[in-house]
């Protein structure tokens, strides 16, 4: 098979690692790729919202699938511009179609679904800069911290939680009427508070049949302590040790066997990843968000652990067969720790060189924002680096880790030395 995977970052750099290892995949292309597919993968400058591009590369390098890495050409409707065109209808696309994708698209839309499937979350309303003084009044109601979330898509960066009431007021103005996240904050879902210890579920479907992945914990937050700004994620470990079998089992059966049968009765066709952001509060999980795509830096330690031929799982999902899967996962924990640009996720500069990549020997480090430049690998973006190790425990994993990370350098490089401190 000729397979394209388009995206950029770490997620996308272990698609491409778990893929270059099927015997089922003949050309691996990544569209447009980074330094680290460019030594597994062709890399080709397209980018992954220019659909006629991506039909013509399609055609001229026959190929067969196509995975989507970002929820950006999903929410666009990629799928869809492959599916609805009698020259590619028959490459498989791996990530749900357009209707599907909103569930990532808008907060708004992915509450009334859950609401309509009695998935549990927490209360929210909507509003616009029409209903702002509503918006007021629904904080005034709530107990603190209050939650403001951009509707629409926002990089990862359209969350916003605040203890002040009249900080939230401000805040709530700032997003609807001037506009602090663009066309994302048109609308903002407010929500209750859940108090909690948060982790991932990354469910597999073929739009019939499911299957669960290993679950993971992120960390959002750029400080120690889980302090400072969100963002894309800072590191994550896999397994999360306080899921438990039982915990597991109430996951499976409050949420993701409604939100499969939900796809199915919305007519939703979903084929693809489904990325549920859960909370653990009390015993019980409840759902933050739906992403329509793997999460990262998850996938670094999501996919490590997946002992299947990867193209052989892709390929039942796109023909409907997920049911004839059995997941073998490696027994092993695996963490991942990101090494960011220095003023990320503020402004941050580029093009500074990496050394030390070649002296990694006990984890594998995949690329995110880096790229290769007159023979030599530069920072290309905010998150750089993920360094994913095995271990053991996760303890174990995390050390091996940051020993490896102890042999790299970029000028300005930061990570957080704490990822699994709360666990």
């Amino acid at each position: 098979m000729n397979i394209l995977i388009l995206g950029s970052g770490g997620r996308e750099h272990t698609f491409a690692w778990k893929i270059a290892q099927s015997k089922h995949c003949d050309k691996l292309f990544v569209a447009p790729g980074n330094s680290g597919t460019a030594a597994i993968a062709e890399n080709v400058a397209i980018n992954g919202n220019d659909f006629e591009a991506i039909k013509q590369l399609a055609l001229k390098e026959a190929i067969d699938m196509i995975v989507v890495g970002p929820e950006d050409p999903l929410v666009n409707g990629v799928h869809d511009f492959i599916l609805n065109d009698p020259e590619t209808k028959h490459i498989g696309v791996i990530g749900p179609q357009k209707a599907a994708a909103t569930l990532e698209g808008s907060k708004e839309f992915a509450k009334e679904f859950m609401m309509r499937h009695n998935i549990p979350t927490a209360a929210y309303e909507s509003f616009t800069k029409e209903t702002l003084t509503d918006g007021y009044s629904f904080l005034e109601r709530l107990q603190p911290p209050y939650v403001l979330k951009a509707d629409g898509l926002a990089a990862g960066k359209g969350v916003v939680i605040l203890n002040d009431l009249e900080a939230a007021k401000a805040e709530l103005k700032s997003m609807l009427v001037d506009s602090k996240f663009g066309q994302a904050s048109t609308k903002v879902v407010i929500e209750e508070f859940l108090d909690g210890i948060e982790l991932s579920c990354f469910v597999l479907s073929d739009g019939e049949h499911y299957k669960i992945l290993p679950t993971a914990k992120d960390y959002k937050r750029i400080g120690e302590g889980d302090t400072g700004l969100n963002t894309g994620g800072m590191g994550a470990v896999s397994p999360v040790p306080f899921a438990t079998k039982e915990f597991l089992a109430k996951i499976e059966d409050r949420i993701v066997k409604p939100t499969i049968e939900g796809f199915k009765k919305d007519n939703l066709p979903y084929v693809g990843f489904v990325f549920i952001g859960l909370i653990k509060v009390g015993d019980d999980p409840k759902v933050i968000e739906y992403n329509v795509r793997m999460g990262d830096p998850e996938t670094e330690v999501v996919f490590p652990r997946l002992k299947n031929d990867l193209v052989e799982i892709l390929q039942a999902m796109a023909n409907g067969t997920l049911n004839t899967i059995e997941l073998d996962i490696d027994s092993r924990a695996a963490t991942t720790i990101v090494l960011v640009s220095g003023g990320y996720p503020e402004t941050y500069n580029k093009g500074y060189e990496i050394t030390g990549l070649d002296q990694v020997t006990d984890s594998i480090p995949f690329h995110a924002g880096a790229q290769l430049k007159d023979g030599k690998i530069v920072s290309s973006g905010g998150r750089v680096l993920a360094i994913t190790s095995y271990g053991d425990t996760y303890n174990e994993a995390i050390k091996k880790s940051y020993q490896s990370i102890e042999k790299l350098h970029f000028d300005k490089m930061y990570y957080r030395s704490d990822i699994g401190f709360d666990l």
